[in-house]
């Protein structure tokens, strides 16, 4: 039973099912789409969030270090993320990196923990962006009817329509495909980039050199939980830890780390790239890169604007301005926001569906999901069917309740991925890489040492969750999964390749 359950797909093979013309999907990205749908997904309400909240309680000034510590975190996994996607350019990302190395049970415990992940965070995503809309709405004089506006902390029957409506709109754009994502997502990440860009500008003509004073905190300026407290905090992340000095640098890290989370989606559009084995790493890790210096350069205009000490925990930057009286970018900043969190929730929703899709042929979910669209050339059945679902639930739901679970699902995918790149090394040297993970076994085990560390701080609630899902998950492969997949079945060689063999 054993060899079943880490019976491993052959790259080939993978790369065979590409080209079934049913189950094919089509290939329009290039290495430029590729960076905006990483810039688009990873800059969120974070960049105008997290910077205030690890500056006043963990980091001081020295948050632009804390951001680059995060960002290094993530360039490990971003290097074996690069070298999986241009040697295996198929949709389903960590999903089938891991069942072409680890084998068909761990493929699917990643991938069943991945499709949950998404959906939780598009859904997350569509609520906040419902209620940045609402507040823009108010201030210009006009309220939401009752009962649908936003479900948090409501004690009556309600329902989101911003949310549910922002999700299937984006459904149908998917559906039609992906260059039109690609566009739409362009004009949008050049949006939100240039508010960015604009807050940078103008808020270095406002930085004071006493306010780096001191650059690294040694001790907490201002009352004990006075900011990690906050309930956005709270909401956003699950923990709070608080540390000061050179250690403080290193917890703020923990915090931003999840402000980055999302480029690991860039890997679930290998399948539809024009050229992955060149456009993926240039993809994955220059939006990695692009994000990394806007996030440092935020956090020093901010923390040189104001005093760390008084930054605000939920608006710091909108605040900072205020502080140094230009009230106006605070609509500007909310606006910037807003826009930014539409990509956020196209690209999660795009990456769930094309994990689900890659699932579903290879036969651990119903195959019905499989067949693209015969003229968009798009998996619309996974599209529609989850887009429905999602919309639904965030229509419903309380953003305090879809929040409750942390990303530990990116996290585990991260450690799976790591590891992956270590076996394929040993078991397939005869694979062609365009683009090689440096230092192989070290930079993997750092990278796994990384996301590790982080999964040991998430609260126990999260972890409680995390294996309910994964129960469940359990169930449905070994009632049906195990049995139907293509590998099962004999559609798919299952034994590995002699030297030799080679990728297209």
């Amino acid at each position: 039973m054993s060899s079943t359950l880490f019976r491993t797909k052959k790259v080939e093979q993978s790369l065979l099912d590409t080209e079934e013309p049913e189950h094919a999907l089509k290939k329009s990205l290039s290495a430029l789409d590729l960076t905006v749908f990483g810039v688009g997904v990873i800059i969120g309400t974070g960049i105008f969030v997290l910077t205030g909240t690890v500056a006043k309680d963990n980091a001081g000034p020295a948050t632009a270090l804390a951001f680059v510590a995060a960002g290094v975190a993530c360039a490990l996994a971003a290097l074996c993320y690069a070298e999986f996607a241009s040697t295996v350019p198929v949709a389903g990302s960590a999903y089938t990196f891991s069942y072409a190395s680890l084998g068909e049970l761990p493929a699917w415990i990643i991938g069943w923990d991945l499709v949950l992940e998404f959906a939780l965070g598009t859904a997350v995503v569509a609520v906040g962006w419902s209620g940045y809309i609402q507040s823009l709405l108010e201030n210009a004089g006009w309220t939401m009817p009752a009962g649908l506006g936003s479900r948090e902390g409501a004690d009556t029957f309600g329902f989101d329509i911003l949310a549910a409506a922002l999700v299937l709109v984006l459904t149908v754009i998917l559906v039609i495909g992906m260059k039109l994502s690609a566009r739409i997502t362009s004009l949008v990440v050049a949006i939100k980039v240039t508010v960015v860009l604009v807050v940078i500008v103008a808020g270095a003509f406002l930085i004071e050199g006493k306010n780096y004073d001191p650059f690294i905190p040694k001790e907490k300026p201002v009352a004990a939980g006075s900011s990690l407290d906050s309930p956005l905090i709270q909401l956003m992340f699950g923990w709070a830890p608080s540390n000061f000095g050179v250690m403080g640098i290193f917890t703020a890290a923990s915090v931003v780390f999840f402000a980055f989370i999302g480029f690991d989606v860039v890997a679930t559009a290998a399948e539809e790239t024009k050229n992955p084995q060149r456009d993926m790493p240039r993809g994955i890790i220059g939006s990695l890169i692009i994000c990394t210096t806007l996030y440092v350069l935020v956090s020093i205009v901010v923390t040189g604007m104001q005093h760390y000490s008084r930054l605000s925990v939920d608006a710091p930057l909108a605040d900072a301005f205020k502080a140094t009286g230009h009230p106006w970018f605070a609509g500007f900043i909310s606006f910037g926001a807003a826009v930014g969190l539409t990509t956020v929730c196209m690209i999660l929703l795009l990456g769930q569906t094309r994990v689900f899709f890659a699932m579903s042929r290879d036969g651990l979910l119903p195959r019905f999901f499989s067949h693209v669209h015969p003229r968009f050339k798009t998996p619309h059945r996974p599209t529609i069917l989850l887009g429905v679902l999602i919309a639904i639930l965030a229509g419903f739901t309380p953003l305090t309740e879809l929040a409750a679970l942390v990303n530990i699902g990116t996290l585990f995918a991260f450690v799976v991925v790591a590891i992956g790149v270590i076996i394929l090394r040993k078991s397939r040297p005869d694979l062609p890489r365009s683009f090689r993970t440096p230092w192989v076994p070290v930079i993997p085990i750092l990278s796994v040492c990384a996301s590790l560390w982080l999964m040991i701080n998430l609260p126990a609630e999260t972890w409680v969750r995390f294996a309910i899902w994964m129960a469940v998950g359990f169930l449905v492969y070994f009632l049906y999964g195990r049995t139907h997949s293509r590998l099962a079945r004999g559609e798919a060689a299952e034994e590995t390749p002699t030297a030799g063999g080679g990728a297209a």
